[in-house]
């Protein structure tokens, strides 16, 4: 422990002595062109809806297979009732739910009229206005095609079949900042992570001072650990404090359990921190460094889910994606600030970035040499 302790002293004196950073070299164009110009795309698609038939009627039916045909929806079958339905919903199994009334049919034929309730996950603004539109505009085409059937085409423009009644969860004002501002502040915290841990060895072999650490009794462990444990602390930091600006000037929800966003940021941070230290032990120059890193760093961003939603990417895209830190992290931070997710809705990216920490770091430490080449 008292090793750490001198490491530690040592690296926050070293940290707070170079202010400076180099300007960050772009990365293989090519290559994150060909992989991003196919994962990347803002047409909305495979929007998952759960419906809640209570008609079970032919009409009802009608309405359900339309959507489905569409190509816009991936229908995740029905649930027998509105609370199973949420449930779903909260659980990110569903986007929107269709909610078809009771009495649904008899209200069209009798009355002319009828009802319908779009309940949409709106903590993806764009995805719930987007899918809810798409929704409407099928039911607008259902709705033109059953007055023909039902013998009524002579109702004009300003009388209608079927009203929709669409609810936004999560994001009822459908505030775009609510949505965009954790996945920022993830990429903030990724980016000064990566890049100060990327550069920290590669700086120590650039001014001569790795040769002075190798001579010494210092274990590789209490090496890395030295070198993690100050980037952990500013990282923590930077992620509280970008946690308070969104609170106090975006108005961003922070729900009692947003300790969880401590605590994944606690487990997330060791495994971007040993992405840089394991990128450290290959490069001989800090700009080697920052291309290595900006080249990973750039295709996580892009696939993560901050601009574009995971589920329209290709399968291969989407299989890719598995081992991204950076989709793990947003969609925690996301579920937590606007859900109000407890620890078992997160509980499987919280493991999976645990694991993938200790693979990385394991992988950081055992490529760390203390002889020179």
């Amino acid at each position: 422990m008292k090793i750490i302790l001198v490491m530690l002293r040592k690296e926050f004196l070293q940290i707070f002595r170079n202010r400076s950073m180099l300007p960050i070299i772009f990365v293989a164009p090519v290559i994150q062109l060909l992989i991003l110009a196919s994962a990347a795309t803002y047409e909305i698609k495979n929007i998952a809806v759960i419906v809640v038939d209570q008609d079970q009627t032919g009409t009802s039916r009608l309405l359900v297979s339309k959507m489905k045909a569409s190509g816009y929806f991936i229908m995740q079958g029905e649930s027998t009732s509105d609370a199973s339905a949420y449930r779903k919903l909260q659980d990110g199994q569903a986007d929107i739910i269709l909610e078809i009334p009771a009495h649904f049919e008899r209200d069209l034929v009798k009355g002319g009229k009828a009802d319908l309730l779009l309940s949409a996950n709106a903590i993806n603004n764009i995805k719930a206005t987007l899918g809810t539109g798409y929704a409407a505009s099928i039911i607008a085409s259902f709705n033109r095609q059953i007055r023909v059937q039902f013998g009524r085409p002579e109702m004009d423009s300003g009388q209608y079949y079927i009203k929709v009644l669409p609810i936004p969860w999560f994001n009822p004002t459908l505030n775009y900042r609510f949505f965009m501002v954790p996945g920022i502040l993830v990429i903030l915290v990724t980016l000064i992570g990566s890049f100060l841990s990327g550069m920290n060895i590669v700086r120590e072999k650039e001014i001569g001072t790795i040769e002075q650490l190798n001579v010494t009794p210092i274990r590789k462990l209490h090496f890395i650990f030295g070198k993690l444990l100050p980037f952990w602390f500013i990282g923590l930091f930077e992620l509280a404090f970008g946690l308070l600006i969104g609170a106090l000037v975006f108005k961003v929800p922070i729900h009692t359990n947003i300790w969880l966003v401590f605590a994944f940021g606690a487990i997330y941070l060791p495994l971007v921190l040993g992405i840089g230290l394991l990128i450290s032990t290959f490069a001989d120059t800090q700009q080697q460094a920052m291309f290595l890193a900006w080249f990973f760093l750039v295709i996580f961003i892009l696939m993560s889910g901050l601009f574009t939603a995971v589920e329209n990417m290709p399968g291969w895209a989407q299989k890719l994606n598995v081992i991204n830190p950076v989709a793990y992290f947003i969609e925690v931070i996301r579920r937590v600030m606007l859900k109000g997710s407890s620890f078992a809705d997160i509980s499987g990216q919280f493991f999976l970035v645990l694991g993938f920490g200790a693979i990385i770091n394991v992988l950081a430490v055992l490529n760390y040499r203390k002889v020179s080449n």
